[in-house]
């Protein structure tokens, strides 16, 4: 029995040196960033909350963009960089279509119809922009290496910044907001309606993605796909087909942020797509790319940190927000590569 009991206590897993001072070096890491998050709400607890307001309705607008991103690379494994330049691109379209076409300025009923008129007419804008990028640049390089497609992707985030810059001028504008400037006042801070809307859109999608992909027909062709093209096609599933319905799920994304993006700050910009697609690929990353939740509680908290770190009393200030954001995210790579929500998976060889 005792030599029993030797061998069980010899054969039990020991947690190696390496992976406890992982976990020890991460675990400080959290521990710093809340006292630092406390710090700064004791010091003033009234800008504090409005900045967080603020992180939720940039991180929720985030997720959308974030969306688009990893619903392409889940179904074929491509970072499609021209996706933040399309959302630039709905923003414009649909700024020019309520403000200048319809003629809406104000939050009467008809402006409210016209509104989810141009919720609808973005969505199908950017949709439609994504699957003809998937048809003429996209489908033709599925065989082809890897780099292939990235650069082609790269190329196309060219092209649309530079139709953007036709059509926006190189200077930042600004549009009036139908919700953006409403809400009402909590110990002395605005809550604007427009948040309401951004969290309320998002947690729709995402139910609605998850629903598609999970429980219908089209989103088990779409895992199939995922999974094996050459498989998926032997079971009769259309590949081509089910890959332009992704890409037009993932469009759809980019123009609800577009649309919501303008009701929110109502600006337009001729790279804004650059810098808000950098800022959701990296939220992508950060969740685990390929999840939806994990995109969207990516872009939930890197909306956040940004926030934090522009509008708290001790933050570093705009300048230094890349630098925290992917210092944040190479420390969590470090530690999991395969992001928040990811499945860690080995290549059989």
């Amino acid at each position: 029995m005792a030599s029993t009991t030797a061998t069980a206590g010899l054969l039990k897993p020991r947690i190696r040196l390496g992976e406890a001072v992982e976990r020890g070096v991460g675990l400080t890491i959290v521990v710093a960033g809340l006292v630092w998050v406390i710090i700064n709400f004791v010091q003033d607890p009234k800008l504090c909350f409005s900045v967080l307001l603020d992180g939720l309705n940039r991180g929720a607008l985030y997720a959308l963009i974030a969306l688009g991103y990893t619903l392409v690379y889940g179904i074929i494994e491509l970072i499609n960089f021209a996706h933040g330049d399309l959302f630039m691109l709905g923003t414009i379209f649909s700024a020019n279509l309520l403000i200048n076409w319809l003629g809406v300025t104000s939050a009467t009923f008809g402006g409210i119809l016209a509104l989810i008129l141009t919720f609808v007419v973005t969505m199908v804008f950017c949709a439609a922009i994504n699957v003809s990028a998937e048809f003429f640049a996209y489908r033709r390089l599925r065989r082809a290496p890897r780099l292939a497609p990235l650069i082609t992707a790269v190329g196309l985030s060219f092209v649309f910044q530079n139709i953007g810059l036709k059509w926006n001028g190189s200077t930042q504008k600004q549009w009036p907001s139908l919700i953006g400037n409403h809400g009402f006042t909590v110990g002395g801070v605005l809550v604007r309606y427009s948040l309401f809307v951004t969290l309320s859109v998002t947690a729709l999608l995402l139910f609605g993605l998850t629903f598609i992909v999970q429980r219908t027909r089209q989103g088990k062709a779409m895992r199939a796909t995922a999974q094996d093209q050459d498989g998926a096609r032997l079971m009769g599933i259309n590949v081509d087909r089910t890959i332009s319905f992704t890409f037009a799920l993932g469009g759809a994304m980019a123009g609800t942020a577009a649309m919501l993006w303008i009701e929110t700050y109502g600006s337009t910009k001729f790279d804004l797509g650059f810098q808000l697609g950098l800022m959701a690929f990296t939220a992508a990353v950060l969740g685990g790319i390929g999840n939806l939740v994990g995109a969207v509680v990516g872009g939930v908290l890197i909306g956040l940190v940004q926030a934090f770190n522009e509008g708290f009393p001790h933050g570093a200030g705009q300048e230094w927000t890349q630098t925290v954001v992917f210092s944040i995210l190479i420390l969590l790579l470090v530690f999991r590569p395969e992001g928040l929500f990811g499945q860690r998976t080995t290549e059989k060889v």
